[in-house]
């Protein structure tokens, strides 16, 4: 299990597949910011529920200079039907292994429902356009996570 990223640390590189099976890297967000949130499982409520916030809220990131892209363990077809059942406009990447969670300190014990268990953390790296972090959370509700990261993020 990995440390948790904060302020000033290299953003680790990754190379994963999105919804389409095509590799996407975090190099290509070089000389932009980018936003990269962490989510368990897609389809399931508080995933949807924060995919399709963000979904709702891309104009005005994308308008501050902030792309977004979302990390989880499943598949490239589930990422892909997860993408159409929603009109997500932001690729969604799979890291089956988690082997990018980790790197990221994404992926650890949480808690749920009173219980400790160990798997995906909801969290939200934002990474400069210099591939340095410029802002991190862990643990985040997904209930109103977008409204308050643009809050921070100063997006209008």
């Amino acid at each position: 299990m990995s440390n948790h990223l904060t302020v000033g640390d290299p953003a680790p590189s990754f190379t994963l597949p999105d919804a389409d099976g095509q590799p996407v890297s975090l190099a290509e967000f070089r000389d932009r910011s980018v936003v990269v949130y962490f989510y368990p499982k897609a389809e399931t409520p508080d995933c949807t529920t924060e995919a399709c916030d963000f979904r709702d809220n891309l104009a005005s990131l994308q308008g501050a200079g902030f792309s977004v892209v979302g990390i989880s363990p499943d598949t490239p077809e589930e990422l892909a039907a997860f993408t159409s059942n929603h009109g997500l406009a932001f690729p969604l990447l799979s890291d089956v292994d988690n082997a990018v969670a980790k790197a990221w300190g994404a992926y650890g014990e949480r808690e749920r429902n009173g219980q400790t268990t160990v798997g995906i953390i909801r969290s939200t790296i934002v990474v400069g356009p210099d591939g340095t972090v410029e802002h991190a959370e862990y643990g985040v509700d997904a209930k109103g996570h977008v409204a308050r990261l643009r809050e921070q993020l100063s997006v209008a």
